[in-house]
């Protein structure tokens, strides 16, 4: 079993092993749920084109493509 501290903020690193299984990389969005035991997470799959989002979603998405641009500029 693994262990996670939570920092000042609520942070927690999820483990590598995890991450590595699960396929949780970088801007993963992650579902929080209250669950009997404690704290569930699930993996959301990506938006797929289309579908509507958010506000904070979307501009989200825009600071990405921005910062995307930027970098092969």
């Amino acid at each position: 079993m693994s262990q996670a501290k939570v920092k000042r903020k609520g942070q927690v690193t999820i483990p590598a092993e995890l991450r590595n299984k699960l396929g949780i990389t970088e801007g993963t969005i992650l579902k929080v749920q209250e669950h009997p035991e404690g704290i569930l997470l699930r993996p959301l799959p990506p938006a797929e084109p289309g579908e509507v989002v958010g506000e904070a979603e979307h501009r989200k998405l825009i600071e990405e493509l921005d910062r995307l641009r930027r970098r092969w500029r």
